[in-house]
């Protein structure tokens, strides 16, 4: 692959444009806007169903039951991060791709067959959901992070999760205005037809990436990986085991805080809506502008800040950064604990995490093995994270037997927030020791996998 050091040739008026958020290089635009059209259709069709999936169990089970369910699905992932490691040691990135959403798209169809018939599905449909949107986007970032060198990645995963957030913010907006009159099932036949167009743009980004090693890190994407599983990966890499240790707290905080907010919201719909339905509609616009608001927000620090922020204190330095707005939401809503507050508090949480926090995230992974990218990357971003859910869990139910306030919940995340300060810092330390070891093999003319 070419030395990362200038461009070769002149930039066309795309990549001239692209240039405004990250640093964009000759040759690279048509590669940078294939895969930002992939991830804005995948988290497009996310948030089709994502506000869905809360209308229809806070209307068939209340949020109690919402935050509960995230212990269904770390059970659950305990069964599929094997199965999706065997099947990545069969079969090429491509298929394995194909396969995993094809899968995806024949359970909407069940969902929404099983939904229009009558059947209370909303607690399957939520544990679902969990699993497909951890799943599907770990997928495609392991994707991307075996398309491009670290170099490389650092500079473009800005623009890709610019994508990303413009796809929630449209997603958001259109459910919005469409469940409606589409109602929950009719979005999951949106979501279907989405994932298939998504399957056709996978392909074709393969294969250009096989025929231009020049701009893509030349690797053997026709052969499936090693048969070493995600769990073995994980416990003898101390980093992989930081990174898991990172999303059971990110994610012990905000379902903690997502919690927070459905409680309130659910006592806002019952108090303005008469009926089910009438309820299921209120709380899925609430969501769906709820969602886009703080997409919006992720939108602009992914085009004004992400790459500045990478470019000024690196990956390391943009670690601190959302543990450090949730330390600061977490105190307000402790003292002040209305939905306004709740509300606007994980507003700036979730734009952060959509923009920086993740970005950052996906760019950890940049100096690992492939193996770690797709199978390790797969364990950590679902049933790690579904484990914080679980942790959450027992939050909510503790606090639930023991009729504390749900305000104390928020005391609870501000001590989790200063344990996730600590294990940031150990985090930059060794990614920052890895970068180090990848730049002086490359520049010594070695390969590094």
């Amino acid at each position: 692959m070419r030395s990362d050091g200038q461009d070769s040739g002149r930039k066309t008026v795309v990549e001239r444009m692209l240039s405004v958020v990250a640093e964009v290089r000759a040759g690279e635009g048509a590669g940078v806007l294939l895969l930002s059209l992939n991830v804005f259709l995948l988290l497009a069709a996310y948030y089709f169903i994502r506000p869905v999936r809360n209308a229809l169990i806070l209307t068939q089970g209340g949020a109690e039951v919402r935050s509960y369910s995230a212990a269904g699905q770390a059970i659950l992932l305990l069964a599929v991060v094997p199965i999706y490691g065997a099947l990545a040691s069969r079969v090429n990135r491509i298929r394995l791709i194909s396969w995993v959403t094809i899968f995806f798209v024949m359970n909407l169809l069940l969902f929404y067959a099983f939904g229009i018939a009558g059947v209370r599905e909303g607690v399957v449909f939520y544990l679902w959901v969990g699993i497909f949107n951890v799943l599907i986007i770990a997928q495609f970032w392991a994707f991307a992070n075996d398309l491009y060198a670290e170099s490389h990645g650092k500079r473009l995963f800005p623009i890709l999760m610019l994508a990303a957030n413009l796809g929630a913010i449209a997603g958001g907006k259109i459910e919005a205005s469409t469940i409606a009159f589409a109602g929950p099932y009719g979005m999951m036949l949106a979501t279907a037809g989405v994932l298939v167009v998504c399957i056709s743009i996978s392909h074709v980004i393969h294969r250009r990436a096989v025929a231009d090693p020049v701009r893509f890190v030349p690797r053997a994407a026709e052969e499936p990986l090693a048969k070493t599983g995600a769990w073995e990966l994980i416990a003898r890499d101390r980093y992989l085991m930081l990174i898991a240790g990172l999303m059971v707290l990110l994610n012990v905080v905000n379902s903690s805080g997502e919690y927070l907010l459905a409680k309130f919201v659910e006592h806002a719909a019952r108090a303005g809506g008469s009926d089910a339905a009438a309820q299921q509609v209120m709380i899925g616009q609430f969501y769906g502008n709820f969602d886009s608001i703080y997409s919006t927000l992720g939108m602009l620090l992914q085009v004004f800040a992400v790459s500045r922020i990478f470019r000024y204190v690196g990956v390391r330095g943009a670690l601190f950064i959302l543990p450090c707005i949730a330390l600061v939401g977490y105190s307000f809503i402790l003292f002040l604990p209305l939905l306004a507050v709740i509300r606007w508090a994980k507003i700036a949480e979730n734009g952060t995490d959509y923009s920086i926090q993740n970005t950052t995230r996906q760019a950890l992974f940049l100096p690992t093995s492939r193996e770690a990218k797709y199978k390790a990357k797969a364990a950590i971003d679902t049933f790690f994270q579904r484990g914080g859910d679980v942790l959450s869990a027992a939050v909510v139910g503790a606090a639930t037997q023991m009729a504390i306030q749900v305000k104390w919940i928020a005391a609870v995340n501000i001590v989790l927030v200063l344990v996730w300060l600590v294990v940031v810092y150990k985090i930059g330390r060794e990614y920052d020791r890895r970068s180090k070891v990848t730049a002086e093999a490359v520049a010594a003319g070695s390969t590094v996998a």
